[in-house]
């Protein structure tokens, strides 16, 4: 069934600058057209929500339209990037989309373009780099930055459009995308827009006595403007001005824009914290009717109640179309969980991109693990354009364990780019890069300052393709693990704490040709992938590392030895430990373990695991990390859930002690898993 006919005042969805001043009246009767539409939407929104046929947090943008629509409409569609907060339905309704679609985000039915899997009006449309927000809204900035440096990587004039309100403007990801939207002299037009309150919390007890927002700029030696957006007319003309200056400077611009919240932050607000009066004087000053008076008196009220009176049929018609829709179907959402996997990259048969001759016999090189890594780096940012690292000291120091050296004399910096100490920051624009169709690496100093960007990772790439539909190739390199007197903060294993959040993959190489292989394997997955790297591993010897055509085995398990007494799962550098333990009871025992290197935590690929298993009859899983809450319990409920009671001995569980890392030789020898700790406790187990 087709959607209703769209009114002919709506066709348009642009407008350019210059048509404010050649056409105003028409110019201005557009911008009417589209902020009396989404108000009207709004309105109906709220009052089906409050008969319970719209679920969910539903937070108005009455008020916000005098901003929201010129900006849009402004906004150059073929090119430009944006994400509107939680009030931005008329900007949705203006960039993509018929009302109708937007209409089944909100009844969350079979039609919903998330196909019911995001809430309200937390959609967007990627294909259409419009980047869906997430509810950390100063989290939202970062994606829009990469998303529009990508753009211009890709030789297009683009502008992105990044808004927040003035409760998020006080997080710390807004200084950290600002900065580096000043640093790397991105075309972005950060657009505040302050309605006063925070929810409840006004701005009296967010930000010193005075200040004004727009005046934050002075600190990233950026301009910055206060627009009141009240005044739809003048708006406009600002709102142009300003998107002109950015797109010909290709400087970032900060604008404070006065908006009103004519409703609560949510429909259920009841409103309470307003002072006396204060509600009524939001009214008083609402830019719709004001800037409806005005029309009215330029082009007759019979015209202006005429479109009227047409944009509220049409609501009505699509609201009728949008509850008709059936409810959505649960069959088949895990498949939605990641992006499609893509076809093997032509790489050359190479370890360092020379083409060789079909047949010719290639030696493999003696490399360390971190030469191994420096190689795939190489291999990726020669073939695949597409390509760029990043990272904090990633440039002429070469990372903080030397991974990256020599990358940036190489390949310059807009492929190899140091950037400030801004994990999460830096994170969210990758991940901009990301879902516009680059392929970024992120190099973390080490594993433990990926906390710091946990939300980026968590919350907005591991979910990027369930809610939104977008790919996110995305590759996070975490150098993990201790052993090696580094102290709590410079020594943690996380898989257990990233790999619980579903949509991430995680690869844990312990070869130096796993790494290699990893590498690649992790940079042509269409998902965000976490590679964890031991760095006791770094520089452990050197081993034969050759072109591996079947490269993509990282995402199996490794059967390292074969036994029949036990199965011995493990991964990272406790694969080297765990070897050493089987040749010990092989040898002092005649025990044989069929010993597994796990390699890839998630997906979890456990089929030989569990067929050893079923042969075995006794598991022991090896790991690093923690024991309560590790990922080790996650390995024992897969392997044994389906065959427990075949077993033949109780699971044994290795891992490290329950506290944080310490620091001196000696307690960390204590922590963490030793050999002979090992083959204690196994004796024990067998005994």
């Amino acid at each position: 069934m087709a959607f209703p006919q769209t009114p002919a005042i709506l066709e348009s969805r642009q407008l350019r600058t210059d048509e404010l001043g050649r056409n105003p009246d028409e110019s201005l009767l557009r911008i009417f057209a589209w902020m009396h539409l989404a108000r009207t939407a709004d309105n109906r929104i709220v009052d089906l929500f409050r008969q319970g046929l719209i679920k969910g947090t539903v937070t108005g943008g009455q008020g916000n339209e005098g901003l929201v629509v010129p900006l849009a409409l402004l906004a150059d569609k073929t090119t430009d990037v944006v994400c509107f907060t939680h009030r931005g339905l008329g900007g949705h309704l203006i960039w993509s989309g018929h009302l109708c679609d937007h209409l089944n985000q909100y009844f969350a039915n079979a039609g919903s373009p998330t196909k019911a899997r995001e809430g309200n009006i937390h959609h967007g449309d990627p294909a259409h780099r419009s980047l869906p927000m997430i509810s950390h809204l100063g989290a939202m900035l970062g994606p829009v930055a990469g998303a529009t440096d990508s753009q211009r990587r890709f030789g297009r004039a683009a502008v992105g459009i990044a808004m927040l309100g003035d409760g998020s403007s006080s997080t710390g990801d807004v200084h950290e995308v600002m900065n580096l939207a000043a640093l790397l002299s991105l075309p972005i037009l950060f657009v505040i827009e302050n309605n006063g309150y925070a929810y409840s919390t006004p701005v009296t007890e967010q930000f010193a006595p005075g200040l004004e927002l727009w005046k934050r700029a002075q600190g990233y030696g950026i301009e910055g403007r206060f627009i009141d957006t009240l005044d739809a007319a003048g708006a406009a003309t600002a709102l142009a001005d300003a998107l002109a200056q950015v797109r010909t400077s290709g400087r970032p611009l900060l604008v404070e824009a006065k908006v009103l919240r004519l409703r609560g932050h949510a429909a259920y607000d009841t409103c309470d914290y307003l002072k006396p009066g204060e509600s009524e004087g939001f009214m008083a000053r609402d830019p719709l009717p004001r800037f409806r008076t005005r029309l009215a008196a330029q082009l007759g009220e019979a015209r202006i109640a005429a479109t009227e009176q047409e944009l509220s049929a049409f609501v009505e018609q699509c609201l009728q179309f949008s509850v008709a829709v059936p409810r959505p179907d649960p069959a088949g959402m895990e498949a939605g969980l990641f992006a499609a996997a893509s076809p093997p990259l032509p790489w050359n048969p190479s370890l360092d991109s020379t083409p060789i001759a079909a047949g010719a016999p290639v030696a493999p090189e003696q490399l360390t693990f971190a030469q191994a890594l420096n190689r795939a780096h190489r291999k990726i940012l020669t073939e695949r354009p597409e390509s760029l690292v990043l990272g904090q000291d990633i440039g002429t120091y070469g990372g903080a364990f030397k991974i990256t050296e020599g990358l940036l004399k190489d390949f310059g910096r807009p492929r190899v780019l140091n950037v400030p100490l801004a994990e999460s920051g830096c994170t969210g624009y990758a991940i901009g890069l990301a879902v516009n169709g680059h392929r970024p690496i992120e190099e973390f100093q080490f594993a433990d300052f990926s906390t710091e960007a946990a939300t980026q990772i968590t919350l907005n790439a591991a979910t990027m393709h369930f809610r939104s539909g977008a790919a996110c190739p995305l590759v996070l390199r975490l150098p993990a693990g201790g052993g090696l007197t580094f102290g709590s903060f410079h020594s943690q294993e996380l898989e257990s704490f990233f790999l619980s959040m579903p949509g991430l993959k995680g690869l844990y190489p312990s070869t130096a040709q796993d790494a290699f292989n990893a590498l690649l394997a992790a940079y042509e997955d269409n998902n965000p992938v976490l590679l964890f790297e031991h760095k006791g591993l770094y520089r452990r010897g050197k081993h034969p590392v050759a072109w591996d055509p079947n490269y993509r085995s990282v995402w199996q398990p490794h059967r390292l030895r074969a036994g029949d007494f036990a199965t011995f799962v493990t991964y990272g550098e406790m694969t080297l430990l765990a070897s050493e333990a089987a040749a010990y009871f092989a040898d002092e025992y005649e025990k044989s373990f069929d010993l597994f290197d796990l390699r890839c935590l998630a997906p979890l690929q456990l089929d030989t695991i569990k067929a050893s298993l079923a042969r075995t009859g006794r598991l022991i899983v090896l790991h690093e990390g923690r024991r309560t809450h590790g990922f080790g319990a996650e390995l024992v409920a897969r392997l044994t859930e389906e065959h427990f009671s075949a077993l033949k001995a109780p699971p044994l569980r290795l891992a490290s002690l329950d506290l944080p890392v310490p620091f001196a030789p000696e307690l960390e020898q204590a922590f963490r898993p030793t050999l002979d700790k090992v083959i204690e406790k196994i004796t024990a187990w067998m005994g």
